[in-house]
């Protein structure tokens, strides 16, 4: 289960998630087999443990918490069941408050160099990420035409007025500094050629540079057809981006229609938003598709629908709670957030199995009440549940000594969802199990064969 956790990245499109996901998930396999072939053989070759070793065991205060928990599972279980139900809509309250949001920058630390900088021009200069517009006109030589000049420029104009955009820099504005330097630099003529000045301005243009420093060659393609429109903008986050870029699709629509102009916005702004936006939509599907080869996994396992429905809920209110923490505390829902709910529910199943495994082969193979089996998995697995949760606790926890803030809120996120996935393991499954095989009708098995097989399970 841990594997499909990472695995299922795979299937995200994004080729740095791809190779995360894959490369984990192998690396969860061989680990597994790995510790199948060598434990055992290294085991073979220690010496016998000694007397005290094998002494009467001291409950410790793991022991005495598991005892507790067993009992609040077999005479409290409604206190669970409503403990549960108030957790989960106290954290749906905090789901609705989740904003989806990213920035380019938002993981780096605040004492970045580069984030000071980046402030500092998006403070004095509007930014410096780049958007840029491409007008194509669907005719030759449509780019010079006065007419299309001046929407263009009102385009422009209507941009600029937001204030997380900067002026435009476009052949406009060359025919504008060109048109003014042609009558010795007085500003009153900084504006776009008549149809009188046009042609002679435009090969004033035209001569203005060489290769890359041509105006016509950075701003106009050479069938004179598209225009390229640039702008600076600031790190404004991809909620507001696409927000902007709802406004300024009518408004432009309006300057340069649809049925003459093919406008086109672009730029690395909105190749980052959009790929947030990709990204999340695939990262969900990601988690989806988990849920769903899990749950298989578990339905091929122990052959129960009743089971494999019940164990999802221990896997699926922790990520809950873990998303409502988000939204409470104004974690934003970006790539390197929802990651978590992939990891941890694979991760999270892994204890849930180990709960079910050993149940289900107690129930099997004796005839002890289920009452009594639930103890059993509970003071004895609980155990190995819990070592293996404070391991994973403390070895994502270590990432919140990261300065990179994505790596941080991954660590602490993942550690707090894995501990109230073991929570909810060791309370509210058995008390769902407890409901499900109580009245169970279950075949008697001979003492003989019992005894053969209690000695097999305390072998395990």
């Amino acid at each position: 289960t841990a594997a499909i956790g990472f695995g299922v990245l795979y299937f995200t499109g994004s080729e740095l998630l791809m190779q995360f996901g894959s490369v984990a998930a192998l690396n969860v396999m061989f680990t597994w087999l790995m510790s199948l072939c060598l434990i055992p053989a290294i085991f073979s070759y220690l010496p016998v443990p000694k007397n005290k070793v094998n002494g009467v065991h001291e409950p410790n205060f793991l022991d005495r918490l598991l005892t507790k928990t067993d009992t609040l599972v077999q005479h409290k279980s409604a206190t669970i069941y409503i403990i549960t139900i108030i957790l989960t809509v106290i954290s749906l309250i905090g789901v609705y408050r989740i904003n989806v949001n990213g920035y380019v920058v938002d993981d780096l630390p605040k004492s970045s160099k580069i984030l000071t900088d980046l402030k500092f021009f998006e403070k004095n200069f509007e930014g410096i990420l780049p958007l840029e517009i491409s007008v194509n006109t669907k005719r030759k030589n449509g780019v010079l035409s006065i007419s299309t000049l001046n929407k263009i420029d009102k385009m422009e104009e209507m941009i600029s007025a937001y204030p997380e955009f900067s002026r435009s820099i476009s052949l406009n504005t060359g025919l504008k500094y060109a048109t003014q330097v042609f009558y010795n630099s007085d500003t009153n003529f900084y504006r776009l050629p008549s149809d009188f000045e046009k042609n002679f301005i435009l090969i004033y243009a035209a001569n203005s540079g060489k290769g890359n420093g041509n105006m016509l060659t950075n701003f106009v393609d050479k069938n004179k057809q598209t225009a390229r429109v640039s702008f600076q903008m600031a790190d404004v986050g991809s909620k507001r981006l696409d927000q902007l870029l709802e406004e300024l699709k009518p408004k432009i629509d309006s300057i340069l229609s649809p049925k003459r102009f093919n406008v086109t916005l672009t730029g690395s702004s909105i190749i980052f938003s959009k790929g947030t936006d990709y990204l999340l939509k695939h990262l969900f599907e990601s988690i989806g598709l988990a849920i769903i080869l899990i749950s298989l996994l578990r339905l091929a396992q122990f052959r129960s629908l009743g089971i494999m429905f019940i164990s999802l809920l221990p896997n699926i209110v922790p990520l809950i709670i873990t998303a409502g923490l988000m939204g409470f505390f104004g974690i934003p829902l970006k790539p390197s957030t929802i990651l978590i709910f992939t990891i941890a529910f694979g991760l999270a199943s892994d204890q849930t199995i180990y709960f079910l495994t050993r149940y289900q082969q107690e129930l099997s193979l004796t005839n002890y009440s289920v009452n009594k089996v639930i103890t059993d998995t509970i003071t004895e697995t609980g155990i190995s549940m819990t070592h293996i949760a404070l391991i994973l606790f403390f070895g994502f926890g270590i990432f919140t000594a990261s300065t990179f803030g994505g790596t941080v809120i991954l660590g602490f996120l993942l550690s707090i969802t894995l501990i109230v996935a073991l929570v909810f393991n060791l309370t509210l499954l058995p008390a769902l199990m407890l409901w499900l095989d109580k009245n169970k009708k279950r075949k008697k098995i001979p003492e003989a064969e019992v005894a053969k097989n209690l000695e097999n399970l305390d072998d395990h």
